[in-house]
């Protein structure tokens, strides 16, 4: 179970719209360091100190490929610890929205 302060870190990294746009861009996948950071008109130490504080608040995950450092989006970290937040502060509209997406996944919705 995840607990306030644990989430803290994810909050506090969700923060910056760079560490935002990092997990964006891992949706689709695995990336390298290198990647991530041509991506980016900031310097790779930068990019790299950003990559430690979602590494750190458990939204990415790293592994070693040869000289590379590969990183891969923790979905269930974050969906867990957003989702616990948004389903308290307004759980109605959790569930409108996962009904919406649920129907213009399905054909029926605009």
């Amino acid at each position: 179970m995840v607990d306030a302060y644990d989430e803290t870190g994810v909050f506090r990294a969700l923060a910056d719209p760079t560490r935002r746009q990092i997990l964006e861009d891992l949706r689709d996948g695995e990336l390298s360091a290198g990647q991530i950071a041509s991506r980016f008109s900031i310097s790779a130490p930068s990019i790299s100190r950003h990559l430690g504080v979602l590494k750190s608040a458990g939204l990415v995950t790293e592994r070693r490929d040869g000289n590379r450092i590969l990183y891969t989006l923790a979905e269930e970290r974050l969906a867990t610890c957003v989702g616990r937040f948004l389903s308290a502060v307004c759980p109605e509209q959790i569930v409108l929205r996962h009904t919406k997406w649920r129907r213009v996944s399905e054909g029926e919705g605009a």
